[in-house]
């Protein structure tokens, strides 16, 4: 149902303009309100029911689907974040993290604080189900109950939100981290409320590291500090999961450093990319071509995007500013991902600088030199690589940080292999003899 037939049903029930209650409505939704929480908001204002219609249908967690229009459900609540939103133009605090019972996990919004602590068993009646990144979302508002479920509910997820950083995914709420501040940085952003001064930096553990956003700066959150975060949600920023700690976010400081790794996690590419996205990551392969667009290239210098035919796409026709790139296609049997290097490395793999590539261009006549020369150093031989992972519908990119040739011997690769080969063979063939 399109925005106009709900408003032409509230209309027609509450006996007010059309128009009036469309633009209520899409007033509402613009903030990302639920539909039906849109639908009884309106009624309120006029001054009709907040009830929502038919009787919901109880259903088990992974029964419920975004066709759902409403739906009771009796599960354990895992997780209990708090946050402040922008609602209407005013301030609004809303809890929200995962349920789940034997079937499943599901996320969810309270609009209304309801009490529910992480570990209680509950039953809601009339959650209004949308959809959110693809999953059915649970919104509890002021037409919702939520009692004490008759039983406890059993589920197999664990309770309470602690995490490590390589397991947090965007989307996630309420969670909580022990960690080490390797980076940190005071930025004044055009906030929704003017200039807001806020943190941001880097986070470590023994898994991963992972960007941070501190939107309330706290005095303990130093670089070289060891902290127990509580109460975080997670926000994809630039491809990668960020760290984000609001007012309602606890801090405290560890009396034991936090230990972290210093080495990336080394992951196949297929693993990496179906993740999704990772902020720092080792990956393996051979590099099997250099994509167009690689070595002397022009920048806009407003925006700093790629300028084709001395055209930028934001700023029309500019004078562009040099640089060198690589966009590398890394390939390491289960998937390929696109390496961009920056100038600097580039400037190592073409060994030369920016000037050195310009005039090869010149005695040339033709920028591709550079490129074509990039391509004979670096096509057919295996690399190593590490940096920030992103994936998107364009596909998978890793901006580097370091990229260097690995010492492996393919000849001698192969000969391992071929008698790792010959021995499970010969093993097999045992076994068999043994039956």
């Amino acid at each position: 149902m399109q925005v106009d037939d709900h408003a032409e049903e509230l209309a027609s029930a509450l006996g007010v303009d059309k128009e009036e209650v469309t633009r209520d409505l899409e007033n509402l939704l613009q903030y990302s309100v639920p539909i039906e929480e849109a639908k009884q908001s309106v009624r309120r204002k006029y001054g009709g029911s907040g009830g929502g219609g038919a009787t919901p249908t109880s259903k088990n967690v992974a029964d419920v689907t975004p066709e759902d229009g409403s739906v009771t459900v009796t599960a354990k609540v895992l997780t209990v974040g708090t946050r402040s939103i922008r609602y209407q133009g005013e301030n609004q605090t809303i809890r929200e993290g995962e349920l789940a019972d034997e079937s499943g996990k599901i996320s969810y919004t309270a609009w209304t604080d309801f009490g529910f602590e992480a570990g209680d068993s509950i039953t809601i009646g009339n959650a209004n189900v949308r959809e959110w990144d693809g999953k059915p979302e649970l919104n509890l508002g002021e037409s919702s109950s939520v009692a004490v479920a008759s039983e406890t509910v059993e589920t197999d997820y664990d309770v309470g939100g602690d995490a490590t950083l390589l397991a947090l995914e965007p989307g996630d709420r309420g969670r909580n981290v022990e960690v080490r501040v390797l980076e940190v940085e005071n930025r004044t952003i055009d906030g929704r409320d003017g200039e807001t001064e806020i943190l941001s930096g880097v986070l470590a553990d023994q898994t991963a590291r992972l960007p941070f956003t501190d939107w309330n700066p706290r005095e303990e959150v130093v670089e070289g500090a060891s902290l127990r975060i509580e109460d975080v949600y997670i926000r994809e920023f630039r491809g990668v999961p960020s760290v984000n700690l609001s007012e309602f976010t606890t801090v405290t400081e560890l009396a034991d450093s936090v230990e972290v790794r210093d080495a990336a996690p080394r992951l196949p590419i297929d693993e990496a990319v179906d993740a999704g996205g990772m902020f720092d990551v080792e990956l393996v392969g051979n590099v099997i071509a250099v994509r167009d667009g690689s070595g002397l290239i022009e920048r806009c210098p407003e925006c700093g995007r790629v300028v084709q035919n001395g055209q930028c796409r934001s700023h029309g026709n500019v004078d562009g500013e040099d640089d060198l790139r690589v966009k590398a296609i890394l390939d390491d049997g289960t998937d390929t991902v696109t390496v961009v290097l920056d100038a600097e490395a580039t400037s190592e793999v073409y060994g030369g600088s920016i000037e050195d590539a310009k005039q090869a261009a010149r005695d040339a006549m033709d920028k591709e030199v550079v490129a074509d020369d990039i391509r004979e150093k670096l096509v057919g031989l295996e690399h190593r690589v590490r940096g920030n992972l992103s994936v998107d519908e364009y596909g998978a990119n890793l901006d580097a940080s370091e990229f260097e040739a690995t010492d492996d011997d393919p000849a001698e690769r192969a000969r391992t292999l071929l008698a790792d080969l010959s021995t499970a063979n010969s093993s097999a063939d045992d076994e068999e003899v043994a039956r």
